[in-house]
């Protein structure tokens, strides 16, 4: 039985240990691709997928304010290929400073309240990067990180960005992943920088 089975090229597996495996690597791919921050940069990979758009778009805390369905449109078309409604919320969070203690963006318009109210469409509202945000990408073209492909192999996008000061700390974060969550308060920055010279 066994022989004519390999014959046939098919495997005979424990389907527990598969199991097993299978729900450890969804988990894994859902943990380090969605749900949890990276600790070198404290984003998730839809946040860092916007503000590295952003910085392709010149959308710089100096430059004129752009349309947030025009950044929405960049970062899905190019670097994330999900729901735009995704993107917005993403956007519409790093620019609330109840949500975040030093916001990533500038918005302008209704960005909601911290009341529960919903932001307007991104058609209505307009949005750049913060200088906050902008130390996050500083050198990035000095081959500071390392870059990989975007979803359909056409750019490189970077997997981490250099981040001049620890994000994870300073603006903490949220998440719930497959078997584990994390939530991270914010810190003073001038405190963490000062932490982190004593420690090194």
């Amino acid at each position: 039985m066994e022989n004519s089975n390999q014959e046939k090229g098919v495997t005979l597996v424990d389907i527990s240990k598969e199991m097993r495996g299978a729900y450890l690597q969804y988990s894994m791919s859902v943990i380090v691709g969605r749900a949890l921050p990276d600790v070198r940069d404290g984003l998730k990979p839809v946040h860092r997928r916007v503000l590295f758009a952003q910085s392709e778009m010149n959308n710089r805390h100096n430059r004129p304010y752009l349309k947030s369905a025009r950044v929405v449109g960049d970062v899905i078309g190019k670097y994330h290929p999900h729901g735009d409604s995704a993107v917005y919320e993403t956007m519409v969070r790093m620019a609330q400073d109840f949500s975040l203690r030093y916001p990533l963006e500038d918005g302008q318009g209704n960005f909601g309240s911290i009341d529960g109210d919903s932001a307007a469409a991104m058609r209505y509202t307009e949005i750049r990067m913060t200088p906050m945000a902008e130390e996050l990408l500083n050198d990035l073209e000095k081959e500071t990180v390392a870059f990989g492909p975007n979803y359909d192999d056409s750019l490189q996008i970077p997997l981490v960005l250099p981040a001049k000061f620890p994000n994870l700390l300073v603006n903490g974060s949220s998440g719930i992943a497959v078997g584990m969550a994390t939530n991270i308060p914010p810190h003073n920055l001038g405190e963490v920088i000062d932490g982190t010279i004593h420690l090194i």
